[in-house]
């Protein structure tokens, strides 16, 4: 399936729904109840389709195998997720979960890059077609592994001062999902404008 543009990669959790570690049951979303949109964060989705980014969600989510919740559970939060995020205007184009245990040694689990790989293969795109974003260390190491332009936002776990101890550093950094997306979008704008000069000098 080969797309036109680039792609996002976005982490779910701190990224587009408050991060339910420390407040929540088991500190997954486990019902619906417990997901809350970020501010700003639908505005951000809204702004990607517009601009036509391709959106895919990258998202760990063990509390399943430890059998904390259900994949059925994940199942109709996404669906009660997918339905706010279009009501808005936007779009998720896929999803990928990883609910595999640590010690289950999986190829999907990030920071390994099995979910990444399965979508870009998916939509037939290079490294450099691609930004990931995400709120934790395992996002940007994913992203890095396979040269991916990556965004780390402050909206969820993980503090700028914790980010700065990191080995793997990501290439920018936001407050939040609509900081990084008209980052992204101002970013894409000028791209295409430029190749539309280099073009029109060609002519």
């Amino acid at each position: 399936m080969k797309t036109s543009g680039k792609v996002i990669f976005i982490d779910r959790d701190g990224v587009i729904n408050k991060d339910p570690g420390g407040w929540t049951e088991h500190s997954y979303v486990t019902r619906w109840q417990d997901f809350h949109f970020l501010e700003g964060s639908l505005d951000a989705l809204t702004l990607l389709k517009k601009f036509g980014f391709k959106v895919v969600i990258i998202s760990n989510q063990a509390g399943v195998g430890k059998s904390l919740f259900s994949r059925e559970d994940l199942d109709r939060v996404t669906v009660k997720m997918l339905s706010a995020i279009n009501n808005h205007g936007g779009m998720i184009e896929n999803i990928y979960y990883c609910t595999h245990k640590k010690e289950d040694n999986c190829n999907c689990r990030k920071p390994k890059t099995g979910m990444l790989e399965d979508a870009m293969d998916m939509y037939e795109v290079k490294p450099q077609d691609i930004y990931f974003i995400g709120d934790s260390i395992v996002d940007v190491e994913a992203g890095a592994k396979l040269g991916i332009e990556t965004v780390f936002v402050l909206s969820g776990k993980t503090s700028l001062d914790e980010s700065r101890k990191w080995r793997v550093k990501p290439n920018h950094v936001f407050k939040n999902l609509l900081e990084a997306a008209r980052w992204i979008t101002v970013k894409e704008k000028r791209r295409v404008e430029r190749a539309f000069k280099r073009k029109e000098r060609g002519n």
